[in-house]
C-alpha cells in the first residue's frame, strides 16, 4: 500500500489532473461501414501527428469498401495533441516517463474497449491493426499482446529485428547504397569521395566559407563540429531518399518527383572531379530533396524532412528502449565508417534527457525471433526500403506470413493506389485483402461470447 500512495503522490507532483487522465486524439471514418458482417481497421499511430498519417495511408480508405469497413486512426500519446503533460510534456525525463510503446498499445487496447462499448453495432465486429514503420511494429506487438482485442495485423515496413545483433548493424546503410548504385552509373561512388572531399575542403576557414555558399546553407560552417553536422545532415538525406524513393511524386517527407534517387543520380554521375566540382554536383543533388518546389532560399541543416513527425519524442524513445543499432564501414556501403558504439550513444543519451539506454529491453518484451505462437501477422517489406534489413522477409509459419515487393520503398503499399504502382504492389495489396477477409471471415464463424 506505501508503495501505491507515494507513486499516486508522485504522479499528482508531476501535473497530472486529479482523474489522472489526458486526451487522446483519433480519427474515425464510417461512410463504408456495415453493422452487418463489417470489420474495423484501426491504425496503430507512431510517432508523429495523427492527420499526417491518415492522410497518407491511402490503403485503408481504398479497401474500406470492400471490407465493410469503418477506419479509426489513434494518435499515440506525446506526439500531435495527444500530450499527457501538455506544455509540458518533454521538459524532462520525469515527465517523458510515461512514453514508452507499451504504454501506447495499452492505450490502443483502451481506446478499442471504448469504441465497442460507446458506438453502437462495434462491440461485436472484429478489430484489424494497421501501421507502417513504427507504426508497424505497434501493430505486430499489438497483435501479440493483445490478441484478444484484434484479429490480425498488417505490418508494413516494420523493423522489429532491428535490435541487438539480430541482424548485423550494416545491413540498412548497405541496403541505401544499393538504392543508389541501381539509379545511375557512378551514383553511389561519386557520393563515397564527397566525404574525403568535404574533409580537405573544410582544412581552412576559406574552405568552410567556400562551402557554405556553395551549398547554399542558411548557417555557415564555422568549426570541425559544425562540418561533422553537415556530413551527417547530409548521410540522413541520402537515407531519407530511399525511404521514400516512390514511383510517382509524392510529399510524405518532402515534396519530390517520382523515383527521386534516379533525378539525384544524374548529377552524379562522374566521381573523378575536383573537390569543388563534385560539392556543387552535391549540392544540386540535395536540391532535388530540399527544394523541388522551388520555395527555398536555402538549405537548413536542422531540418530533414516534414515537421509533421515528432522527432523530439522519437530521439527520447530512441534514448529509452527503441535503441537500434547502426554502422558503416565505407567498404560495403557509401558511408563513412561508423562503428556501431553503445557507450558513445548511452552517453550522449545521457547528456540530452538524463536516461541511459536499454538495448535489450525490446526483444525480452516482444521476443525478438522468438514469435512462432503468434498468428495472424502480415509483414510486408519493400526491396528498396532501407528498413527491410531489420523486418521480417521470409515467413515463419502459416499465418506469420512475409510480402515482399520487388521495386517498393519505405510502406508503400499503405498508400493510396496510383496509376504509376509497379505490378508488385498491386499484388501485394490483393494479398494482404485476401488475408484480412479470411481473419474477418473466421471470426464471424467462431462461436464468440460477448465482451
Amino acid at each position: 500500500n506505501i508503495a501505491i500512495l507515494q507513486y499516486k503522490e508522485k504522479i499528482d507532483h508531476f501535473g497530472f489532473k486529479n482523474d489522472k487522465t489526458f486526451n487522446q486524439r483519433y480519427l474515425i471514418a464510417d461512410q463504408h461501414w456495415r453493422k452487418e458482417g463489417g470489420s474495423i481497421l484501426f491504425y496503430t499511430g507512431n510517432e508523429g501527428d495523427i492527420i499526417w498519417f491518415c492522410n497518407n495511408t491511402g490503403f485503408m480508405w481504398d479497401v474500406a469498401e470492400e471490407l465493410k469497413a469503418m477506419l479509426v486512426f489513434a494518435e499515440h500519446r506525446y506526439y500531435g495533441q495527444s500530450l499527457p503533460f501538455g506544455a509540458d510534456a518533454f521538459r524532462d525525463s520525469r515527465h517523458l516517463n510515461f512514453l514508452t510503446s507499451e504504454q501506447a498499445l495499452a492505450d490502443f487496447a483502451e481506446l478499442i474497449k471504448h469504441l465497442k462499448r460507446t458506438i453502437p453495432g462495434a462491440e461485436n465486429q472484429p478489430f484489424i491493426a494497421l501501421g507502417g514503420s513504427y507504426g508497424g511494429m505497434l501493430a505486430a506487438w499489438f497483435r501479440m499482446k493483445y490478441p484478444h482485442i484484434v484479429v490480425g495485423a498488417l505490418a508494413a515496413s516494420a523493423p522489429i529485428w532491428q535490435f541487438e545483433d539480430i541482424v548485423p548493424c550494416g545491413v540498412f546503410m548497405k541496403i541505401v547504397t544499393k538504392d543508389f548504385k541501381r539509379s545511375g552509373p557512378n551514383c553511389s561512388e561519386s557520393i563515397q569521395r564527397s566525404w574525403d572531399a568535404i574533409n580537405r575542403l573544410t582544412r581552412n576557414g576559406t574552405g568552410l566559407d567556400w562551402l557554405s555558399e556553395a551549398l547554399h546553407l542558411c548557417t555557415p560552417l564555422k568549426n570541425a563540429h559544425d562540418v561533422q553536422h553537415l556530413k551527417d545532415w547530409i548521410s540522413e538525406t541520402w537515407v531519407n531518399l530511399a525511404m521514400v524513393d516512390y514511383p510517382y511524386e509524392s510529399n510524405f517527407l518532402q515534396p519530390l518527383p517520382a523515383w527521386p534517387i534516379k533525378v539525384v543520380c544524374q548529377y552524379l554521375k562522374n566521381p573523378n572531379l575536383s573537390d569543388k566540382k563534385l560539392l556543387q554536383n552535391i549540392f544540386q543533388a540535395l536540391n532535388v530533396y530540399y527544394n523541388y518546389s522551388g520555395q527555398a532560399r536555402c538549405l537548413n541543416m536542422s531540418e530533414t524532412s516534414t515537421s509533421s513527425l515528432g522527432t523530439l519524442g522519437w530521439s527520447y524513445q530512441a534514448c529509452t528502449e527503441i535503441v537500434m543499432p547502426f554502422c558503416t564501414n565505407g567498404i560495403d556501403d557509401m558511408f563513412e565508417p561508423h562503428p556501431w558504439d553503445l557507450k558513445a550513444f548511452s552517453d550522449e543519451c545521457f547528456k540530452q534527457w538524463g536516461v541511459k539506454p536499454r538495448p535489450s529491453w525490446i526483444t525480452s518484451m516482444y521476443g525478438g525471433k522468438n514469435i512462432s505462437s503468434h498468428t495472424n501477422i502480415i509483414f510486408s517489406n519493400g526491396d528498396l526500403d532501407p528498413w527491410s534489413g531489420g523486418g521480417v522477409t521470409k515467413n515463419i509459419t502459416n499465418t506469420l506470413v512475409a510480402i515482399i515487393i520487388p521495386e517498393g520503398a519505405h510502406h508503400l503499399d499503405l498508400r493510396a493506389n496510383n496509376a504509376f504502382d509497379p505490378m508488385t504492389v498491386l499484388l501485394a495489396r490483393t494479398l494482404e485483402v485476401k488475408y484480412m477477409k479470411q481473419w474477418i471471415r473466421d471470426f464471424y464463424a467462431s462461436p464468440r461470447k460477448k465482451h
